[in-house]
């Protein structure tokens, strides 16, 4: 009788410790948009959940081993779904210093078990604001073409470069361990004339600072982009259809449009994306070099209107140097590089990139054969495939371009060492350059 009274009385005494913890649960918190930059008064947004209501949310940040109480809810115990707004930054942790840091939030539940979720992330402190300042330069700028900027930023900032409208492109150390930055830049093709390219630092808390660029804008320099009328043949229209989307169904005209616009759009965003593999450091030092004995059949930005059967079926923009020599000429590489693609692309069939430096990249189009592979690194004037007409090729020939951050330029200043040298070797420190 005794040993079932002992049983009772544990039972009685367990049960609801077992009840307890089995209908325990752990608070769920998170930050729906992350922080990565702690300004002055950086605003942060805080969700917490737990249905047993939450009895405790606070925030801290630590930095070098220090932690810093920021923020503690106002009586959670009573929401058990909510969010919550509170800032954190220098004005109410003037402890903190430039540079990394912890932004931890913990929240408690309200049952008996007291459980505590933990979320941190890692973010910078910013303590001042950037500021730059731009070189004093008149800079000379056509549509299409590129440029040099050089500045120096001070403050605390996160992102800096040269913005010209709604394009943005990076800023590097000065090379050589000189003070300062540089950034290349475009003037795009389709830019319109009256923007003005400015130098920018942000410090990703809401501070971005600009300086104007000095520049000329000389209206008897700017290229007359030529139109040209393209008859479409059935052959070539059945020949880019057939290689390009051969599981495709529907009449060639649509296909071929389509062909046109949709993957013209996808594989420029592809050649866009490969800025993000480009060295920093300058991989040449001599002028660029157009393939040897090649002739122009179109030059950059020329519009095409595309004629088939007597009606204009699309329009787009061309935006390199088609250079034909003789059919499966060796294709060579334009200066010293690294290759960043060497593979089929599209309308570009058979398309290697090299990359240059500091987003600086050249590409070879509709080649019959690559003869080279992504990683190899490539000298001045060395073959590299043979010339075809894969891709939306009508003929043998090469199709030669130049990006810059991804945006495609002009390429052919930089097949004149004298700009090569009023316009970058002036400016930065280039190695081994000569003209």
């Amino acid at each position: 009788m005794r040993k079932i009274l002992l049983v009772v009385l544990v039972l009685v005494v367990l049960l609801p410790i077992v009840f307890l913890i089995a209908r325990s649960k752990t608070p769920v918190v998170n930050v729906p948009s992350p922080i990565s930059i702690l300004g002055q008064a950086t605003p942060v947004t805080v969700h917490a959940s737990d249905p047993r209501g939450i009895r405790r949310l606070e925030a801290s940040v630590e930095q070098n081993g220090v932690r810093y109480h920021v923020w503690e809810a106002d009586q959670p115990s009573r929401v058990t779904d909510g969010t919550w707004n509170f800032t954190a930054g220098i004005k109410s942790t003037p402890q903190l210093k430039d540079g990394k840091a912890k932004l931890i939030l913990e929240a408690t539940s309200n049952d008996l078990l007291r459980k505590k979720a933990r979320w941190e992330h890692e973010v910078t402190v910013v303590t001042q604001p950037p500021s730059v300042s731009v070189d004093s330069d008149q800079h000379y700028l056509y549509l299409g073409m590129a440029d040099l900027a050089t500045f120096n930023v001070s403050g605390g900032w996160t992102d800096a470069g040269v913005r010209v409208g709604d394009q943005t492109f990076r800023a590097w150390p000065m090379p050589g361990g000189k003070p300062g930055y540089f950034s290349l830049f475009a003037f795009a093709w389709n830019m319109p004339a009256s923007t003005v390219p400015v130098v920018y630092a942000s410090n990703g808390a809401g501070n971005d600072v600009t300086s104007p660029i000095v520049f000329q804008f000389p209206k008897k320099e700017q290229p007359k982009y030529t139109v040209h009328d393209l008859q479409v043949s059935d052959a070539f229209m059945q020949k880019v259809v057939n290689e390009l989307d051969p599981n495709g169904s529907g009449d060639y005209v649509t296909r071929f449009v389509k062909i046109n616009n949709e993957m013209r759009r996808a594989n420029n965003k592809t050649l866009f994306d490969l800025r993000l593999k480009t060295a920093d450091k300058f991989l040449w030092s001599q002028p660029f070099v157009r393939q040897a004995h090649s002739q122009s059949e179109a030059t950059f930005a020329d519009l095409r209107n595309y004629i088939y059967q007597g009606k204009k079926i699309d329009q787009q923009v061309h935006l390199g140097y088609d250079l034909a020599v003789t059919q499966h000429v060796g294709v060579e590489a334009s200066n010293d590089g690294r290759v960043v693609y060497a593979a089929p692309l599209g309308i570009y069939g058979n398309c290697i990139v090299v990359d240059h430096g500091y987003g600086l990249m050249t590409l070879y189009g509709h080649l019959s054969h690559i003869d080279v592979h992504e990683g190899d690194m490539v000298k001045r004037s060395q073959v590299m495939g043979t010339s075809g007409q894969t891709g939306m090729a009508g003929g043998d020939h090469i199709h030669f371009g130049m990006l810059l951050d991804g945006v495609q330029i002009d390429p052919k200043e930089w097949w004149d060492s004298h700009w090569i040298k009023d316009h970058i070797a002036k400016r930065v420190d280039l190695p081994g350059f000569h003209d």
